[in-house]
């Protein structure tokens, strides 16, 4: 296993760990710990610094707004955007993925086209363009997910793109089945058709290195809080030719030109798409946390992160009576299970009575776990901060409940 000693001595870096060091937090893939340096430039931005941003002319307003755009740069910069305008601020990617379905959606799909996502979305992925489909009177297809592999069938992947669908959107990483997707592969089949894609990169940009030119995707979108940042911020990425053509979602101030009482003219993206007062505290926040991930180096972190999930995976297949979901090999960093017998949501209970931090349930992706047969699971999901002697926890737990359970 790949296990970097170096990243052990992070942990005191976030207050969780360096307090109350007896907590293994395996719950990353919903929600990841917050470092010393996000927290110390969110409080004193806050104490000293803040002011709305773009409108006031004072000292304060024009520094906040400095500190803001500071932001939109870095995160171009985080996921090699061609241009800052091309980054839009949202609530997450929850938020992206409804902004695109009910802008460029409803502006670009029309009656008997077909929207393309996968078997494996998450919802957020998932029942925006549903509701879309169903508006629109357009058909809603999947990409099957092979229930020997739990890959993607990308055979029948490149059969639904040759169909011309108007938009193909998917996740990077699945959260349930720790599966990288191909994603350079499918852009390059969708771009060769014209075909629109939307790169859900929730599980992905905070633990791999993310490139939107290498990967040639239309749209891209993100959480904060998935990437040691505060909650209540994300980004969207999209090429900036299309985000000039797409009418806005929201309206209120800021994102305005000039408004009549018999009409108005809206600003260029991203303002066009950032209505009313944004998450300026939040966007600092996320600034600091992507500096964080880039001083550590995102490779390191993915190599960490995958060989504790790998590990953890090799330690469950001998367990009997347990089943693992994913593939075989090349997961990301989180492993679904179930245990005969024994209700997720007992296992996580169990397990949180020793100290270990899981998630139990459908993981936001019905239609996967009831095609796999498994209507609730538990999820370990390992990060930067994580360590091998939490994964031997883990592991003897989890044998632990099995006693205790059947006993």
């Amino acid at each position: 296993m790949n296990f970097n000693p170096t990243f052990y001595q992070l942990r005191d870096q976030f207050p969780l760990f360096r307090e109350k060091g007896d907590i293994a937090y395996l719950d990353n893939a919903a929600s990841t710990q917050k470092p010393e340096a996000v927290i110390q430039r969110m409080a004193e931005f806050a104490r000293y610094e803040y002011a709305n941003v773009h409108r006031g002319l004072h000292d304060l307003s024009e520094r906040a707004t400095a500190a803001y755009e500071a932001a939109r740069k870095c995160a171009a910069r985080y996921i090699a955007a061609e241009q800052p305008e091309s980054i839009v601020f949202t609530s997450g990617t929850t938020a992206a993925i409804n902004l695109l379905a009910n802008s460029w959606g409803e502006q670009n799909v029309q009656e008997g086209d077909t929207v393309l996502i996968t078997e494996l979305e998450h919802h957020s992925n998932l029942l925006p363009w549903m509701q879309l489909a169903r508006r629109k009177k357009a058909t809603l297809a999947y990409v099957p997910v092979d229930p020997v592999s739990q890959t993607l069938n990308m055979e029948r992947a490149r059969e639904l793109i040759k169909k011309k669908p108007r938009l193909f959107a998917f996740a990077h990483v699945s959260n349930t089945l720790g599966s990288i997707q191909p994603v350079e592969e499918l852009c390059a089949l969708a771009r060769k058709e014209g075909v629109i894609t939307v790169v859900d990169a929730a599980q992905s940009a905070g633990h791999m290195p993310v490139n939107v030119s290498a990967m040639g995707c239309d749209f891209l979108a993100f959480s904060s809080h998935k990437m040691c940042g505060p909650t209540g911020i994300g980004i969207l990425y999209g090429h900036y030719e299309l985000l000039l053509k797409m009418p806005p979602w929201q309206y209120g101030g800021e994102m305005v030109d000039r408004v009549q009482f018999d009409g108005a003219t809206f600003s260029d993206p991203p303002a066009r798409f950032e209505a009313g007062t944004p998450p300026i505290i939040e966007a600092v926040g996320l600034h600091a946390a992507m500096d964080f991930l880039d001083s550590i180096g995102r490779e390191n972190i993915a190599q960490h992160s995958a060989a504790l999930a790998e590990e953890a995976a090799e330690g469950l297949r001998k367990i009997k009576g347990l089943r693992i979901f994913g593939p075989a090999s090349g997961r990301a960093d989180l492993v679904t299970f179930e245990v005969e017998g024994i209700h997720a949501h007992d296992l996580v209970f169990f397990l949180n009575s020793h100290g270990i931090a899981l998630r139990a349930g459908h993981h936001c992706a019905q239609p996967l776990m009831r095609k796999l047969g498994a209507p609730s699971s538990s999820r370990a999901s390992f990060y930067l901060y994580n360590t091998h002697q939490e994964v031997e926890r883990l592991l003897e737990a989890v044998r632990e409940a099995i006693t205790f359970f059947r006993s």
